[in-house]
């Protein structure tokens, strides 16, 4: 039985930067495309970012592009999403998940994911 464990979440003030990193054991992450998406109370869930298998091609939901960076080490089998310049809306419980291809991950399509991080944008 495989998981994806989350981690790296807290309290931050606007502006601030935190970094979320997914470990997972029980299967190999080199074949999966994997994604952060995150949900805020009363909110649906919105996708933030995907990663290809290789970790070459990445994209990001259009408000947090250019704070975010989504990255990945398979010879540690975790990815990580380094966020950046962080706003209060950006508050939310994160999810780390797997993929079974790049275009899924883009459709929001995943096959497993972690119990979520919380993060919280506050002063």
């Amino acid at each position: 039985q495989y998981r994806l464990v989350e981690s790296g979440g807290g309290l931050v003030q606007p502006g601030g930067s935190l970094r979320l990193s997914c470990a997972a054991s029980g299967l190999s992450l080199d074949y999966y495309a994997m994604g952060w998406f995150r949900q805020a109370p009363g909110k649906e869930r919105e996708g933030v970012s995907c990663i290809s298998p290789s970790g070459g091609a990445t994209n990001y939901a259009d408000n947090v592009k250019g704070r975010f960076t989504i990255s990945r080490d398979n010879t540690k089998n975790t990815v990580y999403l380094q966020m950046n310049s962080l706003k209060p809306e950006d508050t939310a419980v994160y999810y780390c998940a797997l993929s079974q291809g790049y275009s899924s991950c883009q459709r929001g399509n995943f096959g497993a994911w972690g119990q979520g991080t919380q993060v919280t944008v506050s002063s």
